[in-house]
């Protein structure tokens, strides 16, 4: 029995878009604005359904209309200004109290580095390294040669790191 359309693109709405609202609300910044870009990547693919050949993961092909969503918001939203928001994830971890603040604060301050970077060091760290993607994956969802995604992961850790450090921040364990 094959799943139609319809449903495919819910199923996989149902696995991943809880995933895709946290990258692209990494990349905007606005809550509002990465759920209706959500959206929008989960209505391309169901229109691109038929191009998906299988060549990658539906996680790693809706990354890519994400990616693809978000950058075309980006470039109509020139000049931009991303980076005076912070974000807070709020994980369903059960924690004291304390330890809870704590590690808001520090992903408050490593999101906020992160923030400060640029675009494409952005995105890198982003999905190699927050969201777990391999590098052919992110090369796949950002267009990229896999050595491009390496070489730029090569210097934007650095750079957060001092990044971090000049904050007087730094998790080795983040990085």
């Amino acid at each position: 029995m094959t799943i139609d359309r319809k449903e495919q693109i819910a199923v996989w709405y149902d696995q991943h878009s809880k995933s895709v609202l946290d990258f692209i609300l990494l990349m905007v910044r606005d809550y509002q604005q990465a759920e209706d870009l959500t959206h929008e990547t989960f209505i391309k693919a169901f229109s691109y359904l038929d191009s998906f050949k299988n060549h990658s993961s539906e996680k790693t092909w809706l990354f890519s209309i994400a990616h693809n969503v978000t950058v075309d918001f980006l470039r109509k939203k020139k000049p931009s200004r991303l980076l005076t928001e912070v974000l807070l994830f709020q994980k369903d971890k059960s924690f004291l109290p304390e330890e809870a603040i704590q590690i808001k604060e520090e992903s408050q301050e490593v999101y906020k580095a992160i923030g400060r970077l640029k675009e494409s060091y952005r995105k890198v760290i982003i999905l190699r390294k927050i969201k777990g993607f391999s590098t052919e994956d992110t090369a796949r969802i950002l267009g990229w040669s896999e050595s491009k995604v390496k070489s730029t992961l090569f210097r934007a850790i650095p750079i957060l790191k001092k990044q971090l450090k000049k904050e007087g921040f730094l998790d080795e364990q983040i990085i």
